[in-house]
């Protein structure tokens, strides 16, 4: 996919992984540490896990058409290349859930889950949760730089009407 109505499809899928990445990781991190929400946010969280998963190729691809139609400066090829790691980000994150799912299955067919195991869950989930968030921050980053570079200041060089 390159374009969407003659907008380059990179500009419009991102936004989808930037909110979906993050969500998915906080409802990760929240599911694994508190039972009440796992029994009523496993299911959303996975499903949100797998669109998100599917969702990140789709964008990187779209990206890399985008990278052939721009300037190629070093901004860009570091956005590119940070871009470039998020499916193992997402990955993590859909395996982490699937896990978190077999947890919940288990415990609802048991009546409890094993503290090891639970423990276990919630260090992967807040590894795979956390690290997410920072290298959606990385690569948003870096694509804002890549895009806007120094053309904005802090402060403005005219005054707007209001």
């Amino acid at each position: 996919m390159s374009t969407i109505n003659g907008l380059p499809a990179h500009v419009l899928l991102v936004h989808f992984v930037v909110v979906l990445a993050p969500l998915t990781a906080i409802l990760l991190i929240l599911c694994s540490a508190w039972p009440a929400a796992r029994r009523r946010l496993v299911w959303p969280t996975l499903a949100l896990a797998a669109v998100t998963t599917a969702l990140t190729p789709l964008t990187t691809d779209a990206g890399e058409w985008l990278e052939r139609h721009v300037d190629r400066t070093p901004a860009v090829h570091t956005h590119t290349d940070l871009g470039d790691t998020m499916i193992y980000f997402s990955v993590a994150l859909l395996a982490t859930a699937v896990v978190m799912a077999i947890v919940h299955v288990r415990e609802q067919r048991s009546g409890a889950a094993g503290r090891v195991v639970t423990a276990v869950v919630v260090a992967v989930a807040l590894l795979a949760g956390v690290s997410t968030i920072v290298q959606v921050y990385r690569i948003g980053e870096s694509g804002t730089r890549a895009v806007w570079g120094d053309q904005v200041s802090a402060t403005a060089t005219t005054e707007h009407p209001r």
